[in-house]
C-alpha cells in the first residue's frame, strides 16, 4: 500500500507576500519532503503546473419522471494554461530505475507561471477558476499517486490607470403618490471617491438627499456581487446575486433639503476579486443605495465597482 511506504508527504512553497498570493510571470519555489519505510524504486517525480475554469448548471423539468426528462445539464471549460517538469527521473545510463533508501527525502522545486492575462482565483456557485501544482510519484508497475496544492491566483492590476481612483457618481429623482395626490420630489445624488476597493476595505459613499414628499426616506447602501456562468460558446447563462454587506443610514424626514451625509461601507475581506477576462465566468460588484419610502418603490442608485488586489490611490505603489 503507498501510504503503507510513503508517509508525511508535504509540498512546501515559499510565500512571495504576507497574503500569500501569486500573480502571472512569478517564480515559484519550495521543495517536497516525503517519508519512506523501505527501500522504494521511483521512476520519476513530476511536477505539473495548470489553471483552468469550469462551469455547470442544470435547468429544473419539474417534478415526476417527465420532469427529469426534461433536465438539461449545460457546462463549459476553459484551460488558462498547462506546464509540466521533471524533479526526478531515472537515469538509464547509470542502472535504471533508482533505489530510495528508507527515512527522510527532500527535493526542491522550482518553476515558473506564465505571463499573460489571466484571472483571478474564484469559486462560485455554478463554476470555479482554480490554480494548482500537482506533484505526480510514478513508480514500477505501479498507478501514478498525485498530490496537489491549490495556488491563490491574483490578476495583477495595472494601477496606472486613471479610472481606478477616479469619483464616481450617480442620481435620481423620483415622485410619490399617485396622480391625483402626488406629492413633491425625492432626489438623491451618490458618490465614492474612487472606482477600485480591497476586500477588507471601508468604502465611503458620499450622499446628498432632497425630500419634498410627505413621507420620510431611509437611506440603504448593499454591496452587491453578481456571477455570470456561460455555457460552451457563450450559448446559455446563468446569473446569481449575492448581498455582502448591508448598512442603514439616518432617516429623511419629509419636506427637508440639502440633507448631506457619508455612509461608511465595509467590504468583507473574504469578497472574491472582481473577474472580467475569463470567457465563462465573470464577477461583478455594485454600491447599490437606495432611498426606501414607506408603501412605494425605492430610489435607486448603482456605483459599479471592482475588487482587486491594488491600491486605487494616484500616490499609492502596488501591493504586489
Amino acid at each position: 500500500m503507498f501510504e503503507q511506504t510513503f508517509k508525511n508527504f508535504n509540498i512546501n512553497l515559499n510565500t512571495l507576500n504576507t497574503t500569500n498570493m501569486f500573480s502571472n510571470g512569478d517564480l515559484i519555489t519550495g521543495h517536497i519532503s516525503f517519508d519512506l519505510s523501505k527501500e522504494t524504486k521511483i521512476t520519476s517525480l513530476t511536477m505539473k503546473l495548470k489553471g483552468d475554469a469550469h462551469v455547470h448548471w442544470s435547468t429544473s423539468g419539474g417534478g415526476g419522471r417527465q420532469g427529469h426528462r426534461h433536465r438539461r445539464n449545460y457546462s463549459a471549460s476553459v484551460e488558462l494554461f498547462s506546464y509540466q517538469s521533471v524533479i526526478m527521473q531515472e537515469n538509464c545510463d547509470v542502472g535504471g530505475t533508482p533505489k530510495l533508501q528508507p527515512g527522510r527525502h527532500v527535493y526542491p522545486i522550482s518553476c515558473q507561471l506564465p505571463r499573460g492575462d489571466f484571472p483571478s482565483s474564484f469559486r462560485g456557485v455554478h463554476g470555479r477558476i482554480l490554480y494548482a501544482l500537482t506533484v505526480g510519484i510514478n513508480r514500477p508497475w505501479h498507478l501514478s499517486k498525485d498530490f496537489v496544492t491549490e495556488l491563490n491566483f491574483v490578476q495583477r492590476i495595472d494601477t496606472n490607470q486613471p479610472e481606478l481612483w477616479a469619483p464616481l457618481s450617480g442620481c435620481n429623482t423620483k415622485t410619490v403618490g399617485s396622480l391625483c395626490c402626488a406629492s413633491g420630489p425625492i432626489t438623491m445624488r451618490v458618490s465614492t471617491e474612487k472606482k477600485a476597493f480591497i476586500p477588507g476595505e471601508t468604502a465611503k459613499v458620499i450622499c446628498e438627499f432632497s425630500n419634498a414628499s410627505t413621507r420620510t426616506a431611509t437611506p440603504k447602501v448593499k454591496l452587491q456581487q453578481k456571477q455570470t456562468f456561460y455555457s460552451a460558446n457563450r450559448g446559455q447563462k446563468r446569473i446569481v446575486s449575492r448581498l455582502l454587506a448591508n448598512v442603514m443610514g439616518e432617516p429623511v424626514s419629509a419636506h427637508t433639503t440639502n440633507v448631506h451625509t457619508e455612509i461608511m461601507l465595509t467590504i468583507p475581506s473574504s469578497a472574491s476579486f472582481t473577474v472580467s477576462n475569463c470567457s465563462i465566468i465573470d464577477v461583478d460588484y455594485n454600491i447599490e443605495v437606495s432611498l426606501c419610502v414607506k408603501a412605494s418603490h425605492d430610489l435607486t442608485v448603482l456605483c459599479p465597482i471592482i475588487l482587486c488586489y491594488t491600491s486605487a490611490h494616484a500616490n499609492s505603489p502596488p501591493l504586489l
